[in-house]
């Protein structure tokens, strides 16, 4: 048997009653200060997907970041707000003895065959073959996990003094580092998986964190199902930054140009 990928172990959660769950932190999805906030999100939305009531799969989460989560042991805790005909509505916590670290509110919704349409369309990239895999800018944690390959857009420190604006899009192929089938999971984890915004467009880091972030899910599970561990082709780019604050915005397209997942943030930094 296989064994099994850093995501599944470092997200594993173990019920101790009724929409209350228990796990532990990997040093896998480390972060510069706490842990990443896609394997915190990870971590919220499997602690819905393991609800016995759990009806039709997630379309849109929200997760708020209230503060770092700390290395350890951490509580989540999971209550069903509404299910009604269409949608099925959760809220889930994660917290340790110093408080609250995340909640979320999680929506699932059943996929029906009725009128639909893409309006967004795919970018041209070169296959994925072609491009190089960036060296990740951290040698530790969550950087590791990820494969990229920049089309544009990548994290460039080679300003000594970071006082070179550049633009803040990016648009990159995205994969797990160890191959594991796409689902709504790592989905959720790959919709934070790009460098904030700030970094990219000054060329220099700055203490930053996100602090809140929703992710709509576009796919389907058969089509989030069918990219297997082919790379997503993704974009992530920012509107504006003031006052201390900036959005981020994602897109992360599966095989045959379907838009499986969308993203938007707000940042905090200073400097």
């Amino acid at each position: 048997m296989r064994n099994p990928h850093p995501l599944d172990v470092a997200t594993a959660l173990e019920a101790t009653g009724p929409g209350r769950l228990q796990g532990q932190t990997r040093a896998d999805y480390g972060n510069m200060t706490g842990f990443f906030g896609g394997y915190v999100t990870a971590c919220l939305l499997r602690a819905v997907l393991e609800q016995p009531r759990l009806q039709d799969v997630p379309i849109a989460m929200t997760v708020n970041f209230c503060a770092p989560l700390a290395e350890g042991r951490f509580d989540a805790s999971v209550r069903e707000v509404r299910t009604g005909r269409s949608t099925q509505h959760w809220l889930a916590e994660i917290s340790q003895s110093s408080g609250t670290a995340a909640t979320a509110s999680i929506v699932c919704g059943a996929h029906r065959a009725v009128w639909s349409r893409q309006t967004a369309r795919i970018p041209s990239a070169p296959p994925y073959e072609s491009v190089p895999v960036h060296a990740p800018f951290a040698r530790s944690g969550w950087f590791q996990q990820y494969e990229m390959r920049f089309i544009e857009g990548a994290p460039d420190f080679s300003s000594p003094n970071g006082d070179a604006e550049r633009s803040a899009r990016s648009t990159l192929w995205l994969r797990d580092a160890g191959e594991r089938p796409l689902d709504h999971l790592s989905l959720s984890a790959m919709a934070d998986a790009f460098v904030i915004r700030a970094f990219v467009a000054r060329g220099k880091l700055v203490p930053a964190s996100t602090v809140t972030m929703t992710t709509y899910f576009h796919g389907t599970r058969e089509e989030i199902a069918a990219q297997g561990t082919r790379p997503l082709l993704c974009t992530a780019d920012a509107n504006v930054f003031k006052d201390g604050f900036a959005d981020q915005t994602a897109q992360l397209w599966g095989r045959d140009g379907r838009l499986l997942a969308t993203s938007n943030q707000i940042v905090w930094y200073k400097e």
